[in-house]
């Protein structure tokens, strides 16, 4: 089973050359622009993020004009379109665009919706050298007015030299209020593009690393898993999860959670 492959990126749709997942499925759509892509959700929720450019949307008749702007991930909020199950739906692309189009099972009767920069809910995890900064697109947390019926989906800026997801951290079984069961997925991207970082991936079946690498995916249907960023470099990473239901509880190792619990300390003391 491999929970870590390279997305291709090359014009038009591109797929996960393998999924371990049961419920949650990535996708990355390229468009130069003026080109356009159709498609049905079928069965399945998608939110669809742009990661840079423009471009129009239609779903079900209803057009989103002008959804997009920042060039990459890394000079701005996103915009992304929340698109429903059983809907037909059209991405033209103004500019080169890319779209990360990310998707779980569902039957949630709603309209498609546009979630704007304005509805981003930022901050910063951690402290000291395991700090990064986030942004939360669809979660109960940030945004609870927006609905969904499994998919959580933000956006997570590892600086150059930290750690991520520090400590690690599991969701592979349901037992509310400690932990949920979801599967989660890491879209990476790395500023300078010829940079790299470094993911630890974990479960009973498996200890390993991976390097990271610009357009790569970690897949971890269960599992403890952690990001660092190669000095130098800016590690980007888009994370969605799905699971039965969108409350968001994680397990730390227990042998790394002590570190953790000097996130308040080491903030009072500036760090």
């Amino acid at each position: 089973m491999s929970y870590f492959e390279m997305v291709p990126h090359e014009e038009g749709l591109n797929r996960v050359p393998s999924n371990p997942f049961k419920l949650l499925d990535f996708q990355l759509l390229v468009l130069d622009g003026g080109k356009k892509h159709t498609a049905s959700s079928g069965g399945r929720e998608l939110l669809a993020v742009v990661l840079g450019g423009k471009g129009d949307f239609s779903v079900n008749g209803k057009t989103f004009a002008g959804i997009g702007g920042r060039p990459t991930v890394f000079a701005g909020k996103p915009h992304s379109v929340y698109i429903p199950a059983g809907a037909e739906f059209a991405i033209t692309a103004k500019s080169r665009v890319d779209v990360a189009l990310v998707s779980a099972p569902s039957d949630l009767k709603t309209e498609a919706y546009v979630i704007g920069p304005e509805k981003i809910t930022t901050g910063v995890w951690g402290a000291a050298n395991f700090s990064r900064n986030y942004h939360q697109i669809l979660t109960l947390a940030g945004q609870p007015d927006l609905p969904a019926q499994r998919l959580i989906v933000g956006e997570t800026y590892t600086p150059s030299g930290n750690w991520s997801t520090f400590p690690p951290h599991r969701h592979e079984k349901e037992d509310l209020p400690r932990e949920a069961y979801h599967e989660e997925l890491y879209y990476f991207k790395v500023q300078p593009a010829d940079g790299f970082g470094l993911t630890r991936y974990y479960n009973a079946e498996v200890d390993t690393g991976y390097v990271i690498r610009d357009s790569t995916i970690l897949m971890a249907p269960n599992g403890y898993h952690t990001v660092v960023s190669a000095p130098g470099y800016t590690t980007y990473y888009l994370w969605a999860l799905a699971g039965n239901h969108r409350i968001q509880a994680t397990a730390d190792d227990p042998a790394l959670a002590w570190v953790g619990r000097t996130v308040p300390m080491l903030k009072s003391l500036g760090h």
